[in-house]
C-alpha cells in the first residue's frame, strides 16, 4: 500500500477535505490496496449511521423524448435511431401502484426534457403520488427548470430532486454539450434546488470524454463544498448513435474508488450503485455496496418501452418484470450480507 495515500485516506476520513493537490496525487497514484483499504473504510461509515440496510428507489423512466443535444447521451434530440415514447398520468401512476405493491416506497420520475410535460402536469402526478402514498417519497430527475418551476414541484410534495452537475469545470463541460447548454445554468439550478429545500441530488460521469485527473478533483472538492444529500457516481459508456460512441468506457475501479472516498468525505450522503456499474460489471452493484453505497435503482418502467431509454448501449435488466428486478436486487444483497428496506431511506441529517 502507499503510505502516502493511505494517509490522505485517513484524513479524508477524518477532516471530510483534503486540499487540491492533495486529491491530485490521491487519484493520479492509488493502488488496488488503497482502494481496497478505502472501500473498508467507508463501508465501516456506512454501517455505523445506515446499518446493513440497502435503500430501493423505483425509477420510472416516463419520457425518452429530450430537448437537449449532450453528446454522450443516447437519448439526446440529434438521435433519429430511437423510437420516441411518453407515458401518460394513468401509465405512470400504475407504475407507482405496481411498485408499492413490490415495497418500494420511493418513487424516481425520470425523462428527458421533455417540454410537452407542463410544470402543472408534473405537479399533478407529483401530487397524485402523494396523495395515493403518503408514506412514500417522490425524487424527480427531469432536467434544468426555472426556480419558480422547482418551487411548485416542491410545493406539490416533491421531495428529491437529481440533476448530475457532470463536471465542475467549465471548459470540460463545453466538450460535453452543444453550445446552447450552459454550466452557469447548470449551477445556478443546483443552488435553487438546494435553496428550496429538496434533498439534492448531484454527480459524474467518471472518464467522460475530456475528463481529467484535475476535472475530478474539482469535483470531488465541489461536492466536498455542496454537500449534497445524494451523489450519482457511474461510469461512462458510450452510446452507438452519439458523437462519442468510439470513446472508451469509463474506469469501473476509478468508480469504486471516488464511491468510498465520496462516502469518507460525505458519511450520511445517499450513494447509489448505479445501473451504469452494473452494465460494466456484473458484480457492479454488489460491489459498489461494500465500497460504501447504501441506494440501488432498480427499474419500475413498462417492459415495452424500457429499450428505448438507453442512455448507453447494453443497459441491464431491460427485459426483466419489475418482480424479477426487486426480487433479484434483494437476493444479490442478501448473498453480501445486506437487506433491502421497505422504507423511504432519507438522508439522515
Amino acid at each position: 500500500m502507499n503510505n502516502n495515500n493511505k494517509s490522505l485516506i485517513d484524513k479524508l476520513e477524518a477532516e471530510k477535505k483534503i486540499r487540491h493537490e492533495e486529491w491530485i496525487t490521491l487519484l493520479s497514484t492509488y493502488t488496488n490496496e488503497d482502494r481496497t483499504y478505502a472501500a473498508q473504510k467507508a463501508r465501516a461509515v456506512a454501517d455505523s449511521i445506515y446499518g446493513k440496510s440497502i435503500f430501493i428507489r423505483g425509477i420510472v423512466e416516463f419520457s425518452n423524448v429530450c430537448k437537449n443535444n449532450c453528446y454522450y447521451c443516447g437519448i439526446r434530440a440529434g438521435n433519429t435511431c430511437i423510437e420516441r415514447y411518453q407515458l401518460s398520468r394513468d401509465e405512470i401512476m400504475d407504475c407507482c401502484k405496481a411498485g408499492y405493491e413490490y415495497g418500494f416506497r420511493t418513487f424516481v420520475l425520470q425523462s428527458g426534457e421533455d417540454l410537452s410535460y407542463s410544470c402543472e402536469d408534473i405537479c399533478d402526478i407529483v401530487s397524485d403520488i402523494k396523495k395515493l402514498y403518503p408514506d412514500c417519497a417522490v425524487t424527480l430527475s427531469i432536467g434544468e427548470k426555472s426556480r419558480e418551476e422547482y418551487a411548485a414541484y416542491k410545493a406539490a410534495g416533491a421531495d428529491r430532486y437529481l440533476l448530475r452537475h457532470e463536471t465542475a469545470d467549465e471548459e470540460h463541460y463545453k466538450k460535453l454539450h452543444p453550445d446552447e447548454m450552459s454550466w452557469a445554468n447548470r449551477m445556478r439550478c443546483l443552488r435553487d434546488l438546494k435553496e428550496l429545500g429538496f434533498q439534492t441530488g448531484c454527480g459524474i460521469m467518471v472518464g467522460s470524454p475530456y475528463q481529467t485527473v484535475e476535472c475530478i478533483a474539482e469535483d470531488m472538492e465541489f461536492m466536498g463544498d455542496f454537500k449534497p444529500e445524494m451523489i450519482g457516481i457511474g461510469p461512462f459508456l458510450p452510446h452507438k448513435d452519439t458523437p462519442f460512441r468510439d470513446m472508451p468506457k469509463g474506469s469501473y475501479e476509478l468508480t469504486l474508488f471516488l464511491l468510498s472516498l465520496s462516502r469518507l468525505m460525505l458519511p450520511r450522503v445517499l450513494l447509489p450503485a448505479t445501473t451504469a456499474l452494473g452494465t460494466i460489471n456484473p458484480r457492479g452493484r454488489e460491489e459498489g455496496v461494500l465500497a460504501g453505497a447504501n441506494v440501488i435503482m432498480p427499474n419500475l418502467s413498462p417492459t415495452e418501452v424500457r429499450k428505448n431509454y438507453m442512455l448507453y448501449d447494453n443497459k441491464i435488466c431491460t427485459g426483466d418484470t419489475s418482480a424479477a428486478c426487486r426480487g433479484c436486487i434483494e437476493a444479490r444483497m442478501e448473498r453480501i450480507g445486506y437487506r433491502v428496506e421497505v422504507t423511504r431511506g432519507d438522508y439522515l441529517c
